[in-house]
């Protein structure tokens, strides 16, 4: 069965951007590719009783106009070279992102979703577009890898793993940082930033789980001391000029620190860091 890889469109340049980046980061692999568009009547919302529902013409005008630019989107497709690995399906569907991101990912079993970090105004005073950081934040069945604005595809040369060794890690949380580390034979830097202390038993028995998952994939352990996790994360990257960040996101948790910090207002401003959000499944 094919790996199924949803990619939702607004039609801007970064969201083309990272149709051409899922293509080219998975071109050696057996995918179908969903492209995602979704439309919604300003201002209506169905939890709101005293909006009224949009008109039938106005209905029919906004789905004739989503499938005209979805059918323009094929034609601009179609100048790439085809792979014979990668099938297509296009999606226009009527209703509120979220809640059609989610149906789709539940109906069509998608293992990982790519966003571009930008929405149509591709506007350089946003940083991740508000849409991406949700998403990261509330797609809690599959991961999802943002792109930067402008981020030409080439193999990462390294992809960095903050990790405090507090959680308890499973297989299947990690099995998309495995993947993308195989195929593109980019090697995990484990990145640890301590506080001065020793490892506790606990978090040696998840530095060792940990290892064993990632067995499969190159890695090497890293060490950053009495430093914000933010800032480390930061300075470690710049400094190596590594192309990618992966982490997981834990509820309310690591997740909302980084988010809230400028590292990531950096990440989104001035680099071309790609980053993948997995996810705690016990949440």
């Amino acid at each position: 069965m094919k790996k199924r890889i949803l990619i939702p469109t607004d039609f801007s340049r970064n969201a083309f951007n990272a149709i051409k980046y899922a293509m080219a980061l998975y071109k050696r692999e057996f995918c179908e590719f969903i492209i995602l568009h979704t439309y919604y009547h300003s201002g209506y919302s169905k939890d709101n009783f005293l909006i009224p529902e949009p008109s039938e013409k106005a209905h029919k005008a906004a789905k004739e106009s989503s499938e005209e630019r979805m059918n323009k989107l094929k034609q601009q497709m179609g100048l790439y070279e085809k792979n014979d690995n990668h099938d297509f399906q296009f999606l226009s569907e009527f209703g509120s992102f979220f809640e059609v991101l989610k149906k789709v990912i539940e109906k069509e079993d998608v293992k990982l979703v790519v966003m571009g970090t930008r929405g149509e105004t591709d506007d350089n005073s946003v940083i991740l577009g508000s849409n991406t950081v949700n998403a990261m934040e509330k797609v809690r069945n599959c991961p999802v890898l943002g792109i930067p604005a402008n981020t030409a595809y080439k193999d990462p040369n390294e992809i960095v793993f903050p990790t405090s060794f507090k959680t308890h890690y499973k297989e299947r949380e990690l099995e998309t940082l495995v993947e993308i580390s195989r195929i593109t034979n980019a090697p995990i830097r484990i990145l640890h930033v301590k506080k001065g202390k020793q490892l506790t038993e606990d978090q040696e028995k998840n530095k060792e789980l940990l290892e064993r998952i990632l067995d499969a994939a190159e890695f090497t352990h890293h060490k950053l001391y009495d430093i914000d996790l933010q800032e480390g994360v930061r300075c470690f990257v710049q400094s190596r000029e590594s192309e990618m960040i992966a982490f997981v996101n834990k509820k309310h948790n690591f997740f909302g620190s980084i988010f809230s910090n400028p590292m990531v207002k950096e990440l989104g401003m001035h680099t071309t860091v790609p980053l993948l959000a997995m996810h705690d499944l016990r949440n």
